[in-house]
């Protein structure tokens, strides 16, 4: 049981990244039919509803310190709330999803810059390295997805830019604040706790900013299903169990990993080429999280 356990948690770090990356294509499947932040609203909604409801079921209990309910609750607005809104309303309004990969993938150079100064890790010339070499690789990779932007076309995209960036601080702030604040309590309660709190914060955007139109057809119901079971209940939970099991930098230079592994998925679901220097690049990135993320 022990050894079934020591490889569950081996397996993690590459799971999630699995997980994670497929953020990506359910985002663009989900914009063929839903405005972006009304499909966020319900799917919020429903893991959170899930979660409270696999917590009442199996008898879980709850945070009862009021401290800790609020805790989760920001961490919640954080990592799941203004991340995804910024980064999903973004790219729907024109910032190129190869761009939004390298902004998203940004997050380990901000969390390693904060690390010493919020959490009291240490950042060797190791994990240096392999955080530059990752970004180096991650951009090398993106490049072609890049070189059509021009000047105006950059110029057009600035505020959804602007908006990309915050939601890539969002979730670096998320991890921290995860870290220090709400590590404890079982994790299907609080993770229920967090996408309540993301809720709150996406469900007053949404309203603001879109006539929150969805049609429901079976690409949405499907796409839907994925995003709630896959990507909210199981890789944001694993997140949240990488986080309070490692170091936030270690966790955070996984993410140089979902902008690689999306383009594989792209290829293998649309057929989208990945030319010789991309497939270098991809090398170069999982050679820079191995030693970046290494003991």
């Amino acid at each position: 049981m022990r050894d079934a356990r020591d490889q569950f948690i081996r397996a993690t770090p590459g799971i999630f990244v699995l997980i994670w990356s497929t953020g990506w294509i359910a985002a663009g499947y989900a914009a063929l039919y839903a405005d972006p932040l009304a499909f966020l609203v319900v799917r919020h909604g429903l893991a959170a509803a899930a979660l409270a409801a696999i917590a009442i079921v199996f008898r879980i209990p709850w945070p009862r310190d009021p401290r800790a309910i609020g805790h989760a609750i920001v961490a919640g607005t954080l990592l799941n709330g203004f991340y995804l809104a910024g980064v999903w309303w973004a790219v729907r309004h024109g910032v190129p999803a190869g761009l939004s990969g390298v902004i998203a993938a940004l997050q380990p150079i901000m969390t390693a810059a904060l690390a010493p100064a919020l959490l009291g890790e240490r950042i060797g010339a190791r994990q240096w390295l392999g955080i530059a070499l990752g970004f180096i690789g991650l951009c090398i990779a993106s490049a072609p997805k890049l070189a059509g932007l021009d000047g105006a076309a950059f110029m057009a995209a600035l505020v959804p830019f602007i908006v990309n960036v915050l939601a890539m601080l969002s979730v670096t702030l998320g991890s921290f604040y995860q870290k220090k604040f709400a590590s404890k309590g079982e994790l299907i309660p609080v993770t229920a706790l967090q996408f309540a709190g993301a809720l709150v914060v996406t469900l007053p955007l949404a309203m603001a900013l879109e006539p929150m139109t969805i049609i429901w057809n079976r690409t949405t119901i499907l796409t839907m299903l994925w995003s709630v079971a896959v990507l909210s209940i199981g890789g944001v939970g694993l997140l949240v169990f990488l986080i309070r099991r490692g170091a936030v930098s270690r966790v955070a230079v996984l993410i140089y990993l979902v902008p690689p592994v999306a383009a594989l998925m792209a290829f293998l679901a649309f057929g989208e080429t990945l030319s010789p220097l991309q497939i270098g690049g991809l090398v170069l990135t999982v050679a820079g999280v191995r030693l970046a993320a290494a003991r």
